[in-house]
């Protein structure tokens, strides 16, 4: 090892005092994108196969990244979430490409663009239901819905919060086990299976979608393929009035994580 000789004493107070100046610097920087009190939203893909992840706000509430974008496989993307009371979905496209101009997705489609804008998905899909910054407790209440059908594993988990906040959603992979009646494939009928149906897609009867004089939890029951379903994810929505197996109450988490294919 080569020596360098003694610096003096001012040569070290300058090299000290630049030191500290760049590692300051560094801890401003690191701290910009996460102020305190945030909430972000993370979106993580774990699928061995690009995702394309869309976000609807409800009514009132401003859009999250232009409602949708890529995201390549064992990638993820945070964004923040506003500071005042927000509710929306996310859900997972699939194979989606560009055909010429035009941009379309095997399963979750939001009207042929990148940037759903607002604009709600096609069923088949798994949505995650999220609602932040409500109640007393400032609470985030979040869920994972095959109401609309199932097209990618997906969970929902909260990092840091108050009081019951566990990890739900469904893990298991149906599109194998998919009933035949309720198989969607691309392209019709005899392409691979990308999504698995809904009873009410599927059928499209007022019984099975909950709809006129099924639309009350009297009169909305689960059915034979609501049970599939809830058989192989029981911590989800399988139907319009379900109530999931695992409740939570969920106060200031600073991180709600979405991941498909957990």
């Amino acid at each position: 090892m080569k020596t360098h000789g003694i610096l003096s004493y001012s040569q070290a107070m300058a090299q000290h005092s630049l030191f500290l100046c760049s590692f300051l610097l560094m801890l401003a920087v690191t701290a910009l994108p996460s102020p305190a009190g945030s909430l972000i939203l993370t979106l993580v893909n774990n699928c061995n196969y690009t995702v394309w992840p869309a976000i609807q706000p409800n009514a009132g509430h401003p859009n999250l990244a232009g409602g949708g974008f890529t995201l390549h496989t064992l990638t993820h993307l945070s964004i923040p979430l506003p500071d005042a009371h927000w509710s929306g979905r996310v859900w997972a496209r699939t194979a989606c490409a560009y055909a010429a101009t035009a941009f379309s997705c095997a399963t979750g489609d939001c009207g042929g663009r990148l940037q759903c804008n607002g604009a709600g998905g096609s069923a088949p899909a798994t949505l995650a239901q999220l609602e932040v910054h409500h109640g007393n407790g400032d609470f985030a209440s979040y869920g994972v819905s095959l109401v609309d059908g199932f097209n990618v594993p997906m969970t929902v988990t909260p990092h840091e919060g108050r009081g019951v906040c566990p990890v739900v959603g469904c893990r298991a992979d149906l599109l194998a086990a998919c009933p035949a009646v309720l198989q969607h494939r691309v392209p019709a009928p005899h392409g691979p299976v990308v999504a698995c149906k809904s009873g009410c897609e599927a059928f499209h009867s007022d019984e099975l979608c909950c709809r006129n004089h099924f639309n009350s939890p009297n009169t909305c029951k689960p059915s034979v393929y609501s049970s599939f379903f809830k058989h192989a994810c029981p911590a989800t929505f399988t139907f319009a009035h379900d109530t999931p197996s695992l409740m939570h109450q969920c106060s200031s988490p600073r991180e709600l994580k979405v991941i498909f294919c957990h």
